[in-house]
This record gives C-alpha cells, sequence and structure tokens, in this order.
C-alpha cells in the first residue's frame, strides 16, 4: 500500500497536466450511497425498480412518485465534501489538475471548490421548467412538495441524465479532450461497466493511467498503476 502511494504521489508531483474521472465511489465517503453495491440503490426493495424510476418514460408518465424517490435518495444538499474531493480542488488550484470528469450528480467537487468540471450525468443542482426553461435551484425543488411547478405552471425537471435520455454533447467533446491533452489519467472510485462513461479511458494516450477502486475492474490490465483502497485513505497521503 505505501509503496503504491509512494509511485502515485511521484507521478502527481512530475506532472502538470492531470485528468481525474471519478464515479459514486469518489461520494460514499461523503454518505452518499452508490448504485451497484450490495448496499447501494439497486439492490434495495421499492415499489418500481430504481432503474425504472429513473427512467424519461417513468418521469413524464409517473411524475410525482418520481419526485417522491427523487426527493428521499438524491438530495446531496445535506451531505459536505470528503477529502477526495478536496485535494482534487487543491491540485487544481496547484496547476496540476485540469479537468475533474464525474459520473455523479450531486455538485460535491465544485461545493469543495473544483471550477472545471464536466458532468456526464447532469447535476441536482440546476433544475429548468419544461414549458418556459426558468433556472430553479436544488432547495427550491427538494423542498417542495408533490410535482415542482414553475410560476408559469411548467413542469420543473432536474438536469439530470435519466435512463433512455443521451449524454450532452459539448459535455463529452469538452471530457474527450481534457482526456486526450492529459499526461496522467486518474480513475477513481467506479466499476467501469457503465456505457458510455466507461468507454472515455480509452481516449487516454498519455504516459500514467492509474485505476484506484476498491474492486477490480475491466481496465485494470492496461493500467500503470492499480491501487485497491478506499480513496480517503490514498487521497488523505497527497501533499499538494
Amino acid at each position: 500500500m505505501n509503496e503504491k502511494i509512494n509511485q502515485l504521489k511521484e507521478i502527481i508531483e512530475k506532472s502538470d497536466n492531470i485528468v481525474f474521472f471519478g464515479g459514486a465511489g469518489v461520494s460514499t465517503e461523503s454518505g452518499i450511497p452508490d448504485f451497484r453495491s450490495k448496499d447501494g440503490l439497486y439492490n434495495q426493495v421499492y415499489k418500481y425498480p430504481p432503474e425504472q424510476i429513473l427512467s424519461h418514460t417513468f418521469f413524464l408518465n409517473k411524475t410525482e412518485e418520481f419526485y417522491d424517490f427523487y426527493r428521499d435518495k438524491l438530495n446531496s444538499l445535506k451531505y459536505e465534501p470528503n477529502i477526495t474531493h478536496k485535494k482534487l480542488a487543491e491540485l487544481e488550484k496547484a496547476g496540476k489538475l485540469k479537468a475533474v470528469i464525474t459520473q455523479n450528480i450531486d455538485g460535491l467537487h465544485q461545493k469543495a471548490g473544483s471550477k472545471n468540471v464536466y458532468e456526464l450525468h447532469g447535476s441536482v443542482l440546476r433544475n429548468y421548467c419544461m414549458k418556459c426553461h426558468k433556472f430553479y435551484d436544488a432547495k427550491y425543488v427538494f423542498e417542495s412538495t408533490g410535482i415542482p411547478k414553475c410560476e408559469c405552471g411548467g413542469i420543473i425537471k432536474p438536469d439530470v441524465v435519466l435512463y433512455e435520455e443521451g449524454l450532452n454533447d459539448e459535455i463529452i467533446n469538452n471530457s474527450v479532450r481534457s482526456i486526450q491533452e492529459a499526461d496522467f489519467m486518474i480513475v477513481a472510485g467506479t466499476s467501469l461497466t457503465v456505457q458510455p462513461a466507461s468507454g472515455l479511458i480509452n481516449f487516454f494516450k498519455g504516459r500514467n493511467l492509474v485505476l484506484i477502486n476498491r474492486d477490480a475492474t475491466p481496465y485494470d490490465r492496461i493500467a500503470n498503476l492499480v491501487i485497491n483502497e478506499s480513496l480517503g485513505d490514498v487521497f488523505k497521503e497527497i501533499i499538494v
């Protein structure tokens, strides 16, 4: 463990164009449950499967039930950034980290101070009226009851990518460019099984690829360094 962390620290020290790609495991140490672990949202029992609730069709047809689940399970306002979020913000401030690419929708990277964050699946912090496109913040939505409505009468929708919806082209293009330009890529807290997000790793052509995850991933074989430890234990050792 110590030897691998020392390797990671040495790579960070020698790099000035780092890109970070993270999944649900980045936020679990803040208390936010992930989706696919044995205690994750997808392994809990609900009236409908979470994958169905978090679909575009379900949102349109059963909007109030969607929001019952959404308020109960996806409210990240009560959580704070953990050591990983904070260290990444410090690396960006130091000029080493050029971009954070995240599959998370909780906004904790920005709350920790990161500026250049590409949110592949959107964010609970942004919400829009489907009729007039007026913006509403997360507090308005999470503190509302029933179906949140705009002052124009339109239904408000979170700016999160639901099942059956495509990823934002601009976010994808910016993510790909950042990965292609990086000399060092850290992939952390993700099983790398969800497409198309996990496929972004294939655009990396730099010198060093490091994977940090509790469990093995399909990409371990191509990494320069694999660390199977909790992110908090790893990032608390990083001195910026």
